[in-house]
Parts: C-alpha cells; structure tokens; sequence
C-alpha cells in the first residue's frame, strides 16, 4: 500500500511539472477536466495567476509596472462572471495609468480539436466611473461549458506610491498561484498581509543599474554644451508569494463584506530615501492620512464655502432658534433639493456650489454641503470618513482606506450621524451601505477620533395578525405591520418611488400567491413616525386535515424553516448590520366545529452576554388562540466565537416555530 501511494505521489509531481504555462500553451487536458479535484462544487478555478509588480525607470523616474497573466477554467456556463475582467484605471494631477498589451483568447475542444477564439474589439469596453477612475472591461467571446479562457496584459502607473493589493483568494479554487513584487531599495514598503489564509513570503535580491541623464551647460554662455548619462547601481528587493490548490473563499450569511477576510497582501510607502538625499516620509498613521484628506481642496476648502446657500438656509431658518430643530429643517433641505448621482467618494468631483446650483452630486458634495450648512447655523457638526461595506475594513493607515463621508452632529453626551444622499433616512438612522465598524470624525480644528457607526436603537418590525380558519384549508383576515428605524427606512426604499401595484404583486408572489387586497401605508413620507403597512389575505392550503384532526403551523405562510447557519466552524463574524427586534402577535379564530386539542409548549431562549433571545407563547381558549412569538438580536455584530451558539439558537428557533398547533373536530 506504502509503494501505491509513493508512485501515486510522483505520478501527481510530475503532472504539476509538466503543466505549461506559458500563454497560449492550454492543454487538452485543461479542457476535458469536468470538475475541480480539490471542490467539486466550483463553477469556475483558476489554472494559473501570475503578477508581477516591479519598478521602472525611464527618462530619470520610476514607474510602476504590473504584468498579469491569468487562465481560468468555467466548469458551468451559466455562472460565468470570470468570463469578463473589470480593471480600474485611476488618473489625476494631469497623469493617469494606462493598459498595454491585452492578448486574451477563448480554447475550447472540438471533435477532438483544441479550438481558439481571440478577444476583438467589440468586446473591449471603457467607462468613466468618476472623475479619477476610468475602466476597461473586456468579456472573453464563444463561452461554453468546459471552456479554458486566458488573458495577459501589462498597467503602467506614474503613482507609485499606490501598490494595489496583492489578493491570495478568490470565490473560486486556485490552482497555481504566482506572484512577485521587486522594488529598488530606494522604496521602504511596509507588507501588511490578511486574511485566514497563509501565504508564506520568500524574499531575495538583485543587482539592477539604472542610467542618470543630465545636461551639461557652457557656464559662461547658458547654452546647453550636451547630455551626461551616469550609471547607478543599486539592490532590487524581491518578495515571492508561491502556492498550490488555494480553496475558495466562499460567502456565508451575515457578512458585512467577505473582502474584509480575504488572504492578501498590502503594501505601503513608508519613505523614500535616493542616494544622498535626505529621507522623505509618507502616511504612516491614520493622523497623516487625515491631514492629507482635510488639506486636500477637494475636500477643507470645500467646507469653507458658504455663500452659495446662505439666502437660502437664513429663509428656512427665519424665526428658529433650537439647535435641533435647525438640524432637521436642514438635514430634510439637503435631502429633498439633492439628489444623490450614486457616486462614491471622499472628494467633490464637480464642486459643493455647481451641485447645489444642479441639485446633484456625490456624496461628498452633498454631505460635506450638508455639514458646511449646519456650521452656518451655529451647530457643531463635522464631516466622518467611512469605508462602505463594498470597500472593507481600513485596518492599516492608507488614504485608500476610506471611500464615503457621513456627517455628524457632536453633543455634549451624544453623537448624531446625518446622510443625506438617502431621502428615507432619518437622524442616526444611516444606510446599510454606511454600517461598517467606525468612522473617523475630522474636527475644523485638525483633530480626529473613531466613532461607532453601528446603530445603537432597536430596529423593529412587528405584526399583528387576525386570522380566521374556515372548516376547509384556508385562512383570511388582516395583516398590520409596523417598521422602526432601518427596518423602516428599508420598506420606504421599496415602497415610495415602487409602481404600487407591482409592489402588491411581488408581495402576493414572494408568499407563493397570497391574494392581497386593501393595501393601505401610513406615514411612508413622516419621518419621525414608524410605518405602517395594513392589509387583508386569503391564502388557500395553510392548514392541514387528516380524518378529523387539522394541523395548524402558528405563523402560515410567513413560516421559515431553513437555518441561514449551516456551517460547522464558522471564522467570520456575525453581521446584522443593526440590533433587530422581530415580533407575531397573532389571534386566530376556530372553526366552530373544532376544539383545540394540542397546542405547543411555551419557551424562552437566552443567548449568553445578553446578545439577544426568543419568547414563544400560545394561549388557547374555546373560540380562539393568542400567539406571541419575539425574536431579539441586540448587537449589530456577534464574533465567531460565539457561531456555535447562535447556530443552536436559529435551530431551535426554527423547530419551534414549526410546531404544530392540533385541533380536533367537536
């Protein structure tokens, strides 16, 4: 058994040996495999990614240079996202970065024929997504099932002090992964790796020359005599990064960002020291990064305006004079004049005052206008640097770090945070898009701090329900549902701007074709008040009759029997996103022929160190049933330590909720 298994281990080297990998060298091979050995349940795996990121220099300064080399292979057509390449292009200060040499082909095999398709240009696109990035896109042709897709191409950077990240792991296998990064010893980089996942570093070096040229001058005339050219040698530093068979980063439920807990490697500028020069310094605390933010003119020198709204906030304010009443005739202004144009972003992109004059913008332009017009009417209010949800976790002082701006309003024992590119969110009621960990507050006299941006309050959603039991197996009768908080602002999203009868229609389809009728909604434009959702059903085939016993689920058609846990271990932390609170208070009248016979037992779950719990109670009499049943999260994030617990909770949760009500013909 012991030979099997050496010879067995061989004959698996020297498949890995005899792997080319040069482009165009795809195997028929790589085309019949039918499914990744190591996961079978990938849609796609990646045959080989190569990059190398090194530094260039031409005409006496260095650019930063990155080849990537990419085959993939698609198990499954129709999950063929890795079939089309987005790359994002930044541009500023008159420089921008630009892609060169893109050969990519499609290999698929044919009556026992390796076939090639070749990328063309209807197939390449390029988009303006801001004012500093630029996209190309590409989306490979002839994909099938089975089909070997490979792309090269190489980005040349002026900004060399942005070294993009270095990612070990994708939502799909990788097979053979190679990476290098070499940079001249000029450049002090500091490597900050995340993740689960270990991807051990091999460093070396090199010896490199570079060519210095200089003019030289006829002093006494001022005429340019020729050109010097010196030779300098210096040490290329070189970090290695090699693996095999790298599983999958797969999503779980409840992950703010599963970014956030991919392997990968993060370089930052730390200094820069050429030969007899002195040191040059760059962003090494998160004091720099918010001192080159605030100075930035696309962002202090826009809170300084003012004069573009002030006939406009003095007419609204005329005659107000609490400080919080202020606040929310401004923050409802802001909301009702502007419009957000979906655009992320730190720094304007076409000014506070053209917004204003166009009522669109970023959302820098309209938080950074809302905060400048709270300082005119005497409230301290500062704008808050976050990182959405899509960006991830900014562990590491970088100014890449944060990508949005929310406004705050700081109170002597309090803090409110204010976002007014949502027309439904309400005083410290943000969107979900801005509920990642803490915030960075940028105070006008230079100072900053983290605020929590995780809500505090409860979110609610409760409903009332009175339902009647014919003798058969439906059920009619109404439905009130109330919304607080993000709960609320979440079914304003839906409800508001939504074609109402199409929104009746996806409600009637999501609860497998309940019939809808007396649709009623309060307070969907009264902010400070919950909303409030009324309406009748009649649902067929909700009760079960078996001889002369009817079994009866509690919550009908609202019941939910799957675990969103279905994992053993669990590495990532739980992400609600904001406390929650979920509440039946429901009546059901009998059917005058039947009597109860069985109803479940009352229960109460704790979760430990008060994280949340569940009630359920049933009380029965000769006409009719009271059911309570309340579910309570009540911290926005719960660590992985506690996975195991929660897990359990959501299965008993679950079992009895499905727990069978038993009546029994009189």
């Amino acid at each position: 058994m012991k030979v099997k298994l050496i010879i067995l281990a061989l004959f698996s080297i020297n498949i890995c040996i005899a792997q080319n990998y040069n482009f165009g060298k795809v195997s028929k091979e790589e085309l019949q495999e039918q499914f990744n050995p190591q996961d079978s349940t990938a849609n796609a795996t990646y045959l080989y990614k190569y990059r190398k990121t090194y530094f260039l220099h031409h005409n006496n300064e260095f650019k930063l240079m990155t080849d990537v080399h990419e085959r993939i292979k698609i198990y499954n057509k129709e999950d063929s996202d890795f079939a089309t390449k987005e790359i994002n292009l930044y541009e500023g200060n008159g420089r921008k970065e630009s892609i060169t040499g893109l050969k990519a082909y499609s290999y698929n095999f044919v009556d026992g024929k390796i076939t090639e398709t070749k990328l063309k240009k209807d197939g390449i696109f390029e988009t303006e997504l801001s004012k500093h990035y630029n996209q190309k896109k590409f989306t490979m042709p002839n994909i099938k099932k089975g089909t070997v897709i490979e792309y090269k191409y190489k980005i040349e950077s002026p900004f060399y002090q942005n070294v993009d990240e270095f990612i070990f792991q994708h939502s799909i296998p990788i097979k053979k992964l190679e990476i290098k990064f070499e940079y001249p010893e000029y450049f002090g980089f500091k490597a900050n790796a995340i993740g689960f996942l270990t991807i051990e570093k091999r460093q070396d070096t090199r010896q490199d020359k570079l060519t210095i040229e200089s003019k030289s001058y006829d002093q006494r005339f001022g005429v340019k005599t020729g050109t010097n050219k010196d030779e300098l040698e210096y040490t290329s530093n070189i970090d290695i990064y090699e693996s095999n068979n790298i599983p999958a980063l797969k999503n779980e439920p409840f992950v703010n960002n599963i970014n956030n807990y991919r392997s990968l490697a993060k370089y930052e500028l730390a200094y820069i020291k050429y030969p007899n020069s002195q040191i040059k310094e760059f962003s090494t605390s998160w004091e720099d990064v918010v001192k080159t933010i605030f100075d930035n003119s696309d962002f202090g020198d826009e809170l300084k305006k003012s004069n573009y709204f002030k006939e406009d906030v003095n007419a609204l304010l005329e005659g107000v004079n609490d400080p919080m009443e202020k606040a929310g005739l401004i923050f409802n202004y802001v909301k009702t004049k502007m419009k957000w144009n979906n655009y992320y972003g730190k720094y304007i992109n076409v000014g506070v005052k053209k917004a204003y004059k166009e009522k669109v913008g970023n959302v820098a332009e309209i938080n950074l206008m809302l905060t400048s017009m709270l300082r005119y009417a005497g409230i301290n209010a500062n704008p808050v640097l976050v990182s959405t949800r899509n960006n991830g976790i900014p562990l590491f002082p970088t100014i890449e770090g944060y990508n949005y701006i929310v406004c705050a309003i700081e109170l002597l024992d309090n803090v409110i945070l204010l976002d007014a590119t949502s027309k439904y969110s309400t005083l410290n009621v943000l969107p979900v898009r801005a509920l990642n960990w803490k915030g960075r507050i940028i105070r006008s006299h230079g100072s900053s701090a983290l605020i929590d941006l995780y809500p505090k309050e409860m979110s609610s959603h409760t409903s009332f329900m009175s339902i009647n039991l014919n003798d058969n197996t439906g059920i009619e009768g109404g439905i009130r549902n109330i919304y607080t908080a993000q709960k609320a602002m979440s079914y304003r999203s839906r409800y508001v701007d939504a074609n109402k009868e199409e929104f009746i229609e996806r409600l009637e389809n999501k609860y497998d074709g309940i019939e809808i009728s007396d649709y009623t909604v309060k307070n969907e434009l009264e902010f400070s008040k919950p909303v409030i959702e009324s309406y009748k059903v009649l649902v067929e085939n909700q009760t079960e009759i078996i001889g002369d016993k009817m079994y009866i689920s509690p919550l009908f058609f609202l019941t939910k029997e799957d675990n969103p846990f279905k994992l053993e271990t669990r590495e990532f932390p739980i992400d609600f996103g904001y406390p929650t609170k979920r509440v039946f208070r429901i009546s059901i009248n009998l059917p005058k022929n039947y009597n109860v016979e069985t109803i479940p037992e009352a229960k109460v779950i704790t979760l430990p160190d008060n994280l949340g719990s569940f009630k359920y109670n049933i009380s029965a009499n000769e006409t009719s049933l009271q059911i309570i049943i309340s579910s309570e999260i009540n911290t926005s994030i719960i660590p992985s330590q506690y996975y195991k617990v929660i897990k359990e909770f959501y299965k008993q949760m679950r079992e009895k909720e499905n727990e069978k009500i038993i009546l029994i013909k009189a």
